[in-house]
């Protein structure tokens, strides 16, 4: 791979110094939340590809070429399209599959844990790309949704599941941790000094029991949980209430983000009136 003759030094979000070029033309984008990102801070037809996971925005997406999935891509139709910029993220993307994409462009990688790093990887990104004044003017409205969001008084006990069979939890160092902690919401699988912490624990019922855990956030993604399976969990812990989530607004960070007030009002809404 050989350096563009624009080419000028970026440090990714890991530490990793690239030589991308002054304003790419032509970038492949391995996240959802980022594509879409990308595609609301105006880089329209210089994104050329995406994993078959990107999907919003439908109108805008549909066009751009599918490269494989988030953790597994077509290496000869990403070299075909010739990218001169690949934008990763290290939760997404095995490093494996990211040190094989390195052999064809720059690779700039992300790391969202939290909401600060949200933000930055939206100035990050509108910078990278030539977008600096989009990227402020997206942090802007962000900012001006999430200033009028409620939180609860931190007592509430919640446990947010993202996977069945195993059972398991968002845990902490997560940008979902985060957000439950905006919400003002104690994560009762985010203790980092457990012996076994992960940011994705596996977890029973029963012990979620003995957390004595007040509410049960099912996601629709990564598991598709549904109706169906509220009784399963209830039946398991009918201390608790039990209710189903758009993992969207949790998980998509970037001009997602707008997005989670309103959905934390709702999850309001619909508690009080279990209460």
């Amino acid at each position: 791979m050989n350096a563009p003759s624009d080419a000028r030094p970026v440090t990714d979000m890991l530490g990793r110094t690239l030589l991308v070029p002054q304003v790419p033309q032509r970038v492949i984008s391995l996240c959802p939340s980022q594509t879409e990102t990308l595609l609301e801070l105006g880089l329209d037809r210089r994104l050329v590809g995406r994993t078959r996971y990107c999907i919003h925005p439908g109108e805008q997406v549909k066009p751009i070429t599918e490269v494989g999935g988030t953790k597994r891509v077509d290496l000869n139709v990403i070299a075909q399209l010739q990218p001169d910029l690949i934008i990763a993220e290290k939760e997404e993307n095995p490093r494996e599959m990211v040190e094989s994409l390195s052999q064809i462009a720059p690779v700039f990688v992300t790391d969202v844990v939290d909401v600060a790093s949200a933000y930055e990887m939206i100035s990050r990104l509108a910078e990278l790309i030539g977008k600096p004044e989009q990227g402020m003017s997206l942090q802007r409205e962000i900012q001006n949704e999430w200033s009028h969001m409620i939180a609860d008084a931190p007592s509430k006990r919640v446990a947010y599941l993202i996977w069945r069979k195993p059972w398991m939890a968002a845990g902490p160092q997560t940008y979902i941790n985060s957000l439950l902690k905006t919400a003002g919401w104690i994560n009762v699988c985010a203790d980092p000094h457990a012996p076994s912490a992960s940011r994705y624990p596996e977890i029973s019922l029963e012990l979620l029991a003995e957390k004595k855990v007040d509410y049960v956030l099912l996601s629709s993604e990564p598991y598709p949980f549904q109706e169906k399976h509220l009784s399963e969990v209830k039946s398991a812990l009918p201390q608790a209430r039990v209710l189903l989530t758009d993992g969207e607004p949790w998980s998509w960070y970037g001009s997602r983000m707008r997005r989670f007030p309103a959905l934390l009002k709702s999850l309001h809404e619909s508690l009080a009136n279990r209460a």
